[in-house]
């Protein structure tokens, strides 16, 4: 497929592109070029080629998906200022948690 400096000018307008006309029929030599050789891949046989989302074939370890608390809440705990409160689990009375001061009014 040819593309001449008319269908050029015609893309860069639509494209919102500012092509100085000196440099159109070296881009629509380089278009062109670029189709012939997507021409080129289209006589590729295909049938039978699987689609890759990579190409290596590496499958990543799968690990059982299940919400923890971390099991580290107290170490977390001991770095808050104003000496927050670790309780156990289950336990929802006073600490275990930052309080922080009101950012918004």
């Amino acid at each position: 497929m040819s593309i001449d400096v008319d269908t050029v000018a015609k893309i860069a307008r639509l494209a919102r592109l500012k092509v100085p006309e000196a440099e159109q029929p070296q881009l629509a030599k380089e278009l062109s070029g670029i189709l012939t050789w997507i021409e080129q891949l289209n006589e590729v046989n295909t049938q039978g080629v699987e689609p890759l989302a990579s190409v290596s074939d590496v499958t990543l370890p799968m690990r059982e998906d299940v919400v923890t608390d971390g099991g580290i809440a107290a170490k977390v705990l001991a770095n808050a200022p104003g000496g927050a409160v670790y309780l156990e689990p289950g336990d929802h009375s006073v600490g275990g948690f930052f309080t922080v001061p009101k950012v918004v009014e």
